[in-house]
């Protein structure tokens, strides 16, 4: 039972990722289609992040209500109608429409799913299932490209992923007795579970809890880190360091392949080294990666510096949420973990826009100088994280 459990975690991650670059694979002909400028994709992906920092702030009071079997079932289901929603959409007004539902499940499924890992399960699945979440990410381009070659369009990439989403929403609805009896069993087992439900936690009483600051600070350190290196990469290779386009684009793919790999790499250490480690590890690792990028040396430094940057990004994300009920305790961790997201999603949402526009207004040299300062506030917020800990006996 643990077993399959297990497998079915894996593919819901899988799952989790396919979605995520589909706006990015189909947009280039989706604009065009629906007679909208190709800036008119900020709209959706505003909408999708405001729907999924709403649902992962509320995911602690659907958990504790449902259950995270549940919760992880009508979220996915959600996500699918919406994808459905986007597969028969004629008007960008519908695509707007359809883009609440589809945040609102994301934001659930992806707090659910990761504290119920992080409470259950072994510091190397949590990074394995990450790096799972990179696999669906991964296909979803080849997914949309299909489409569009086989002449089914944009709405029908959309249409084949809402269709594997509804397949896996049933595949979960069938064995929520196998959430049931998992949970049952492992409270008994482990002492970080949770011995008796609590209320609810309003978001005034999380951060009063020593250290959640910090740890929310970290969450949107490293999505602006992520998500500026993923999205502008190669922009800043062609324009700042003259890389011929082609050569930019792959190295900007190698960033993701970077932190794929790295997480699925890392879960062969991840339960000798512990989460600490692996965070102040991963950090100092990345900001090597961003100083390579800075340097003023060949450019083949700077191209690989991308690829260390991912590699120390890799086990971070992982680490902090799996570290969350040590940290916390196991009655806080989903409401915790909840708000953890919503931080992540603030920063992927604001901060690469913000490099965009510095980018253009004063030069595109500064990306590794932007890249640098996250780092460097990462690496802060969780060094202060861990003392705080420590002194509140909390420790890692």
């Amino acid at each position: 039972m643990y077993s399959l459990l297990l497998a079915i975690i894996y593919i819901a991650f899988i799952s989790l990722g396919l979605p995520d670059s589909l706006i990015g694979a189909g947009w280039p002909v989706m604009h065009t289609a629906l007679g909208v400028p190709m800036a008119a994709a900020g709209i959706i992906t505003m909408l999708i992040a405001g729907g999924t920092i709403v649902s992962s702030i509320l995911s602690d009071r659907l958990t504790q209500r449902f259950g995270a079997g549940l919760v992880t079932a009508v979220s996915v289901g959600t996500t699918a109608v919406a994808l459905l929603g986007f597969s028969f959409a004629g008007e960008f007004w519908q695509l707007c429409l359809w883009a609440i539902p589809y945040g609102m499940g994301a934001g659930a499924v992806d707090a659910a799913l990761n504290n119920y890992v992080a409470l259950h399960y072994a510091a190397r699945h949590m990074s394995w299932l990450h790096s799972f979440w990179g696999v669906g990410a991964a296909i979803s381009p080849y997914i949309m490209s299909f489409a569009l070659s086989s002449g089914r369009g944009w709405t029908g990439g959309y249409r084949i992923v809402g269709l594997l989403q509804i397949g896996l929403a049933a595949i979960l609805l069938l064995t929520l007795p196998l959430w049931r009896q998992s949970k049952q069993q492992q409270q008994a087992a482990k002492t970080t579970a949770p011995k008796a439900p609590v209320a609810p936690l309003r978001l005034p009483q999380i951060f009063k809890i020593p250290g959640v600051p910090f740890v929310l600070a970290a969450f949107f350190a490293y999505s602006a880190v992520e998500q500026t290196a993923g999205i502008w990469a190669s922009s800043y290779l062609a324009q700042a360091r003259g890389v011929p386009l082609e050569t930019a684009a792959s190295f900007a793919s190698f960033f993701y392949l970077g932190i794929t790999g790295g997480r699925f790499l890392t879960g062969f250490v991840a339960d000798r080294l512990g989460d600490r480690r692996l965070i102040r590890w991963g950090a100092g690792l990345a900001l090597v990666g961003i100083a390579l990028i800075l340097l003023p040396l060949p450019t083949k430094a700077a191209l690989a510096g991308l690829i260390i940057t991912g590699l120390g990004c890799a086990p971070i994300f992982p680490a902090i949420i799996h570290a969350t009920p040590m940290n916390f305790g196991a009655q806080y961790s989903q409401a915790i973990i909840g708000v953890q997201m919503a931080a992540a999603y603030l920063g992927t949402t604001f901060m690469p826009p913000l490099f965009g526009w510095l980018a253009g207004t004063i030069t595109m040299n500064l990306f590794p100088i932007y890249l640098l300062l996250f780092g460097i506030i990462l690496l802060t917020v969780t060094e202060l994280l861990q003392r705080t800990l420590r002194h509140t006996k909390n420790i890692l």
